[in-house]
C-alpha cells in the first residue's frame, strides 16, 4: 500500500450493513404505515409491544418516545418528586440522573464495580445513608445495565427491599441481555430501555419502552404517555407527557426484532475474539458470573501511563475510530455536580472516566476487520 494512502476507516457503528441485510422488509414495513396513515398509535405499536413482551417475558410493555421518557414516566407514575432521593450510578449516560432531576427529586450518585462498570451494592448502601443524612426520603434505585451487561440485580434488590425502595432498571444499553437465566425486562418493578439508532436494538429515530409485571403501573404509564388522560380524552386525571412511540418506528423495530437474537450472538463472537486478542495488552471487559451481555459497547481500560488521547489518535491514523464513555462521570458534570454523592466519594467512577475507551463493536464486524482493530490497539500500545 502506498504509504500516503490512509486506510479505509472502520465505521464505529455499521447501520448500513444491517440495512442491507434487512433488504426490502424495512421499506415494505414503512410503506404499510404511509399507506394506512395511522402515524400515531397505529396497529404496529400494539404488535411491537406484544413481540417485545414475548421476547423478554414481561407481562406489560408500554412503548414510548425515548429511553429518557421511559425512566421519567415510571418516576412520574410512582409520584417521585421534591424531597425524594433516587440512587443512581455516577458512571453512566446523563439520562439516568436527568430523569430523576426532572421530577424535582434528588439524584444521589453511587459508585460502580471496577470489573463490571455496574452499580456497587456497598456504595448503594452508603448512598442511602447519605440521602437520609441530607433529610431526603430514599424512594428508588436505578441500576444501569451498562455497555450491555446486566447489573447485579439480586444484590441491589436485597438492599432496595430492606429499605423499602422500588427498583427501576435502566436497560437503555442492556435490553437483550440476561441475569442468572432471567431476561432483562423481567427484573425489578420496571425496566426502561432505549431504541436510539445505535443501540443493539435501534429504530430510525428516537424510541423507548417500559417493561413491567405490575398491572396498575402499566395502566398509569399508558395514561402518562398521553398527557395523563383518563377515560375521557379531555379530562386529564394526572400530569403526563407526549410520550408515544410513533407507528413508523414501531414498524422498523418489528423487523429488526426478528434478527435481534442472531445479532446478539454475532456481537458475542466479536467480544470473545477481542478478549483473546487483547487480553494480554489491556484490561478487557469481564462478564460477571451468570450474566450475558449484548455488547452495546466494547470498553477497555488502558494500562497506567498510557496517554488516552495519544492512543486514540494512533488508532485514528490506522482508520480505527474510538469513543470515550464517559470522560466525566455524572457527579463531575456541570449540571449535576451539586447533587449528593455517596459517603466515601466515587473513586472507581473517577478512575474509569480517566482510563476507559471503547472500540467498534457490532454484528457486522468481520474477522479481518476485527484483526485490523486488534493489531492497531497492540501497535498503539507498543509505539
Amino acid at each position: 500500500m502506498n504509504q500516503h494512502m490512509r486506510p479505509e476507516p472502520v465505521p464505529f457503528y455499521d447501520l448500513a450493513s444491517q440495512r442491507r441485510r434487512l433488504g426490502t422488509s424495512i421499506d415494505e414495513a414503512i410503506s404499510r404505515v404511509t399507506s394506512h396513515c395511522l402515524f400515531i398509535n397505529g396497529p404496529e405499536v400494539a404488535v411491537l409491544e406484544k413481540a417485545l413482551a414475548d421476547f423478554c417475558g414481561a407481562k406489560h410493555v408500554v412503548s414510548c418516545a425515548s429511553g429518557t421518557d421511559a425512566l421519567l414516566m415510571v418516576l412520574m407514575a410512582k409520584e417521585v418528586g421534591p424531597g425524594d432521593a433516587v440512587l443512581c450510578p455516577s458512571f453512566t449516560f446523563c439520562a439516568t440522573g436527568e430523569a430523576v432531576a426532572l421530577t424535582g427529586a434528588t439524584p444521589v450518585f453511587v459508585d460502580v464495580d471496577e470489573a463490571t462498570f455496574n452499580m456497587d451494592a456497598a456504595s448503594l448502601k452508603r448512598g442511602i445513608a447519605t440521602a437520609k443524612q441530607r433529610g431526603l426520603k430514599p424512594r428508588a434505585v436505578i441500576p444501569v445495565d451498562l455497555f450491555g451487561q446486566s447489573a447485579d440485580h439480586d444484590a441491589i434488590a436485597e438492599v432496595a427491599a430492606a429499605e423499602g425502595l422500588f427498583v427501576l432498571d435502566d436497560a437503555a444499553q442492556g435490553f437483550g441481555a440476561s441475569y442468572k437465566g432471567r431476561h432483562i425486562g423481567s427484573l425489578g418493578l420496571a425496566t426502561a430501555t432505549s431504541f436510539f439508532p445505535t443501540k443493539p436494538l435501534g429504530c430510525f429515530g428516537d424510541g423507548g419502552a417500559i417493561f413491567t409485571d405490575d398491572d396498575k403501573l402499566a395502566e398509569t404509564l399508558r395514561s402518562i404517555r398521553v398527557h395523563g388522560q383518563g377515560s375521557d380524552k379531555y379530562d386529564n386525571v394526572r400530569l403526563g407527557l407526549t410520550g408515544r412511540l410513533d407507528t413508523m418506528q414501531a414498524a422498523v423495530l418489528i423487523e429488526k426484532l426478528k434478527i435481534f437474537e442472531d445479532e446478539i450472538a454475532a456481537r458475542n463472537r466479536v467480544a470473545e475474539r477481542y478478549a483473546r486478542g487483547l487480553g494480554n495488552f489491556v484490561t478487557v471487559p469481564r462478564l460477571a458470573s451468570g450474566c450475558t451481555s449484548v455488547w452495546a459497547q466494547y470498553t477497555i481500560r488502558l494500562p497506567k501511563g498510557i496517554d488516552r488521547d495519544g492512543f486514540a489518535a494512533a488508532l485514528k491514523a490506522q482508520g480505527v475510530p474510538t469513543m470515550v464513555y464517559y470522560a466525566k462521570s455524572m457527579h463531575q458534570q456541570t449540571a449535576y455536580r451539586n447533587f449528593p454523592v455517596a459517603d466515601g466519594g466515587l473513586p472507581v467512577s473517577e478512575k474509569l472516566s480517566d482510563d476507559v475507551i471503547s472500540l467498534p463493536i457490532h454484528a457486522y464486524l468481520d474477522e479481518p476487520t476485527q484483526d485490523r482493530i486488534i493489531e492497531a490497539v497492540r501497535g498503539a500500545l507498543q509505539a
